[in-house]
């Protein structure tokens, strides 16, 4: 089984105003983060998404919220022919001790159980340290998006200290959905 784990914010869609997503309004997507998604999903690829929401933990919005947020995302997607399979979330606030939240590996490992797949088999792509991080902490095949927090990050240049051995740089999720297509060689378009 072909398994993608996207991180959500700043990867799908843009952040919010406050740097996080606490409606279904403030939920936009990224230009060409759903048709690249779509892409993946034609060829076979299954879209999971893993996202801290620590807004939950912190009483900024309600489960019913976090679900309408999903079902816009949801539908969006639907309109361009694509899905993601799951959404997995970490509900805790950054000081609760809890082992989903990333850079822990716990979300990524209840993927991977769920679906029945060695967590080197997947890959793991989004714009935030973290979630890279989580994945190294799998043995996950890991991918940068330069997007949201990862804007400042150029896709030609070496990355800054700190990131995972082995990451690969794209300019975005479409960049890096044409990569992973031409490698396993299905058709970008």
């Amino acid at each position: 089984m072909k398994i993608v784990i996207l991180n959500r914010d700043g990867t799908i869609n843009a952040l919010g105003s406050d740097e996080y997503v606490a409606s279904p309004d403030d939920w936009v997507a990224l230009p060409g983060a759903l048709e690249a998604i779509a892409r993946l999903n034609r060829a076979g690829w299954h879209v999971v998404v893993a996202s801290n929401q620590p807004g939950l933990g912190r009483g900024m919005f309600d489960v019913a919220t976090l679900n309408a947020i999903h079902a816009k995302m949801h539908r969006q997607l639907a309109a361009v022919g694509g899905r993601i399979d799951a959404v997995f979330y970490c509900p805790h606030a950054p000081d609760e001790a809890c082992t989903c939240r990333k850079p822990a590996p716990g979300l990524l490992e209840q993927i991977c159980e769920r679906y029945g797949v060695d967590c080197e088999d997947i890959v793991v792509a989004g714009n935030c340290l973290v979630h890279l991080q989580a994945g190294a902490a799998i043995g996950a095949r890991l991918h940068l998006v330069c997007t949201g927090e990862s804007a400042g990050i150029a896709p030609d240049q070496p990355l800054p200290p700190g990131w995972p051995e082995g990451t690969r740089v794209h300019a975005d999720l479409a960049a890096f959905a044409d990569h992973l297509l031409q490698k396993t060689g299905a058709t970008p378009a």
